[in-house]
């Protein structure tokens, strides 16, 4: 599976020119890609003011989403702020060229934020099936937590869009290449870079990871967009080579 991921800088509360942004990006996505993969609240920027910029799932940055992956050919995913009634999510849009979108509501909110105060928490995991490959999407924060992120032999890839700050970046790095060790999968991290309308500042670190914790890519500092190839023939024969999965303790997880 051919994938593309995009480091940026966002526009502070402006979808539309964020919309703009990802547009010029998109005209680098390299013929054969399957997966496009944008960072945590791309539209707006890492916000606490959920009820200021709160789309629905009918509203301009979906149908962004569902108009550019059929014009692509490829699926896109990242996370948008989104209004359901009274309640607000950041949640990730998984939108494959046919459009119909699949979504994974962030589970853990980011507590020294205040994130937990702003959105409502999701409970439910999602695995999408995408050819032969099964894809979890999680979210930034959900990287801490490696019991939500476990493998139950039910995905071959993890995907993490994220907002994360420079200041912990030994720590986001150094979590994907575990997640990608101890789930024997191939993991997807995109952050941002620039400053945020909070003064917070993020150099990147958008990696992806292979089963054993080598880089395929990793970008600092700089915006860009990166394009990787995961082998599932090698995935599969790591896998059965070092069945380390086969010893893993069961267990049920309570939400």
């Amino acid at each position: 599976m051919k994938v593309a991921v995009v480091q940026t800088a966002l526009d502070w509360h402006d979808p539309a020119a964020n919309r703009r942004r990802f547009d010029a990006w998109f005209e680098q996505v390299e013929p054969g890609t399957e997966l496009v993969v944008l960072p945590e609240m791309f539209s707006t920027g890492f916000t606490m003011d959920s009820r200021e910029v709160a789309e629905t799932m009918d509203g301009p940055t979906v149908a962004w989403l569902r108009e550019r992956a059929a014009s692509l050919g490829a699926v896109l995913a990242g996370s948008v702020v989104i209004r359901e009634g009274e309640r607000w999510f950041n949640r990730l849009v998984w939108m494959p060229p046919d459009g119909t979108a699949t979504t994974y509501d962030k589970r853990h909110r980011f507590r020294m934020a205040g994130e937990h105060e702003h959105y409502d928490a999701g409970y439910e995991r999602v695995v999408v099936a995408h050819g032969a490959w099964r894809v979890c999407p999680l979210v930034c924060y959900d990287l801490r937590f490696p019991v939500w992120s476990r493998n139950r032999g039910d995905y071959d890839v993890l995907i993490y869009p994220a907002n994360w700050p420079a200041a912990r970046q030994a720590h986001w790095n150094g979590l994907l290449r575990a997640r990608a060790i101890e789930n024997q999968c191939y993991v997807v991290g995109v952050n941002r870079v620039g400053e945020d309308g909070n003064g917070v500042v993020y150099r990147g670190g958008t990696a992806v990871y292979d089963f054993e914790g080598n880089p395929v890519v990793e970008v600092f500092d700089a915006e860009r967009i990166a394009h990787v190839e995961l082998d599932r023939v090698a995935l599969d024969g790591y896998r059965a080579a070092f069945p380390a999965w086969r010893d893993a303790d069961d267990f049920e997880l309570g939400v």
